[in-house]
């Protein structure tokens, strides 16, 4: 029997595996979902996973495919053996999916890279000499940061998507017209989970000649991500938000400039072809194709899942799954409105269409204290500091640009004012129970006060013993 029709069952039984799922009326099996936790005032409760923006449970389903997969494990594109052709055909085909997956354009090539981060460096290290990038101070430090060798503009955060798209053009109009331009933009916000208008984004930069990419770590997990429709030049998100373990992500799009430019790592399987010169250094070939960018023995598991996951969301159906966030979403906002002392951090305004992403502060209270606070004495797992978007919380904040904040909590005591702010996050996994005991365990913190004594230790709020 050929490897390949094995690999192609492999992939086969992934897809069936979602004939068990459950309806889309349901939250989708993940992970943890019965995973116990002790609360400082005693006892256990089930863990309520509400920090989906940092990292998602990986789907049930997803795990049963890496799982199956496992026994069947080997080197990727460098061997002749039955396991290694196996899987260099379930690598390739999990890239094939991927393409499906983000509505791809023929000719766009997918990159597997370690995340959003990875991805966004590797395309800043691929910029044509002497390009120009714009991107909005709004966006995660991961989309914002890597483009230390262009000539960056940073744009001031819009108060309206229209705001968003008069602003890039205005910026876009002002440029060098005859050079190579790049546009970066979020598909749905890490901090307030508004979505960006892209579609019309890309509009405008393509008629000032310039090629924009969407950070998507936030948007694919929730909406259908499609390039063509969108019509960006490149997408980048991370698997590790898509439901997926750890230690993947993907670079997709245009082939262009990644084919021109030098590969992002220098080793084995970016290179074709490599030899000895008579005066004793080395001639070598580069791959033109995504080869070029994925030196090294590649993350064939992780890229496996990444797959696993796309299938299933694409199997469960997007709409179902947008309908279900949005009636928790419903549910938080309705119940942190019932809280005067809660303040809901927004740039859009409260109808703005979002995903399950919300972040806020509460009167009288340090948000490190407040998030400590959830976990110790509820369960609840949320997220607290400046989320890796420091300008833009500082913005929704209203503080000083210059004023001091960390990615994590601020070296404040409970009950100091930190520049800091709290985030709910959820997806396709979480039930109703973890977004109502979130809601009730607001309103008891700010009623009632909390139960126990924290302090401040290695810069982070945590129970007092």
């Amino acid at each position: 029997m050929s490897a390949r029709p094995a690999a192609s069952a492999l992939a086969s039984a992934a897809v069936a595996s979602a004939d068990s799922a459950p309806c889309c009326a349901e939250p989708l099996p993940v992970l943890g979902r019965d995973v116990t936790v002790p609360l400082v005032t005693g006892g256990e409760v089930t863990y309520a996973a509400l920090d989906y923006a940092a990292s998602a449970p990986a789907l049930q389903r997803v795990w049963d495919d890496v799982a199956a997969y496992a026994p069947y494990y080997g080197s990727v594109h460098r061997g002749a053996g039955y396991l290694s052709q196996l899987s260099t055909d379930l690598f390739e085909n999990s890239r094939a999916t991927v393409h499906s997956f983000l509505d791809c354009r023929d000719g766009d090539q997918v990159v597997f890279t370690r995340s959003t981060t990875d991805s966004l460096n590797l395309l800043a290290a691929a910029l044509p000499a002497d390009c120009q990038v714009f991107v909005f101070e709004t966006e995660h430090h991961a989309s914002l940061l890597p483009w230390r060798d262009a000539r960056v503009t940073y744009l001031n955060a819009p108060r309206t998507p229209g705001e968003a798209v008069r602003t890039l053009e205005h910026a876009l109009a002002e440029r060098d017209p005859y050079g190579p331009a790049l546009v970066c933009v979020t598909g749905a916000s890490n901090v307030t989970g508004e979505l960006w208008p892209v579609k019309e984004l890309a509009a405008a930069a393509h008629a000032h000649g310039a090629r924009i990419v969407l950070d998507a770590a936030q948007l694919a997990p929730h909406h259908p991500v499609s390039v063509r429709e969108l019509d960006v030049d490149w997408v980048a998100f991370s698997g590790h938000k898509l439901y997926a373990p750890f230690g993947s992500g993907v670079l997709a799009g245009r082939a262009d400039w990644l084919q021109d430019a030098e590969p992002y790592l220098a080793g084995g399987g970016a290179s074709r072809k490599v030899a000895r010169r008579t005066d004793g250094g080395v001639d070598v070939e580069w791959h033109t194709t995504a080869a070029r960018h994925e030196a090294g023995s590649p993350n064939v598991i992780g890229v496996y899942s990444i797959a696993s996951a796309c299938k299933a969301l694409t199997d469960a159906g997007f709409d179902a799954l947008v309908e279900r966030e949005q009636h928790l979403i419903a549910k938080v906002r309705e119940g942190l409105a019932e809280v005067p002392e809660v303040r809901v951090l927004s740039l859009f305004g409260d109808d703005a269409p979002r995903v399950g992403v919300i972040s806020f502060v509460v009167d009288g209270w340090n948000s490190s204290h407040f998030a400590a606070a959830l976990s110790a004495e509820y369960g609840i797992g949320v997220r607290d500091g400046l989320f890796c978007a420091h300008p833009l919380v500082r913005t929704l904040l209203g503080s000083d640009p210059q004023d001091v904040g960390e990615c994590g909590a601020p070296e404040a005591e409970p009950g100091e004012k930190s520049l800091n702010a709290i985030r709910v996050s959820f997806g396709a996994g979480t039930p109703d129970e973890h977004v109502e005991r979130f809601v009730e365990a607001v309103r008891e913190l700010v009623r009632e006060g909390a139960k126990w004594t924290y302090h401040t230790e290695d810069g982070r709020c945590v129970p007092a013993v």
